[in-house]
């Protein structure tokens, strides 16, 4: 998969930083490093020297953002076989110990081990696409062969079908 996808959910959070950093952020930062050189010498002025660093990260988030956002491609349709695990998919699977959970595949931008989205990238993702329910698959990750079966699969959007606890970290 060379094309970065993303959910148009993960698009509208992208999103909404950029214009958070370019309206809010950015201005803010501004007016620090200008408020921070008009106190005289800017060479030992700790707070113009950290202002300025601070917007130059605030500038580098907001290019990369730019470019990152027109480089990705949203996924807004379901699959038609939506009994297999593609893009965008929740699914339950059930470790080698019995502990289930759900993850949601997402493109990169949008990975967070935390709300169970984990990265099509990932080693867990890409051994499951194209799965179905009551598949059993094998992955490596973090230097471990690993199993899992497939319990469920649910396009539902944003939120898992039902709360549960991530099982792997590394997934």
């Amino acid at each position: 998969m060379n094309t970065d996808y993303i959910t148009p959910e993960g698009y509208k959070k992208l999103s909404q930083e950029l214009e958070h950093l370019w309206r809010v952020e950015r201005p803010e930062w501004t007016q620090r490093v200008s408020d921070a050189a008009a106190e005289g010498d800017r060479s030992e002025n700790a707070e113009y020297i950290y202002s300025k660093k601070k917007l130059r990260e605030i500038d580098r988030r907001i290019r990369y953002l730019q470019k990152r956002l027109d480089a990705l491609r949203i996924v807004d349709r379901l699959p038609n076989d939506q009994s297999r695990i593609y893009f965008g998919a929740w699914v339950k699977i059930e470790d080698e110990a019995g502990k289930s959970a759900w993850y949601r595949l997402v493109g990169r931008d949008e990975a967070d081990a935390s709300c169970g989205y984990i990265s099509i990238h990932s080693p867990l993702a890409r051994a499951l696409l194209g799965k179905c329910i009551g598949s059993e698959v094998t992955f490596v990750a973090a230097g471990q062969t690993k199993w899992v079966e497939v319990l469920d699969i649910r396009y539902t959007g944003p939120n898992p079908p039902e709360s549960s606890i991530a099982i792997d970290d590394n997934a």
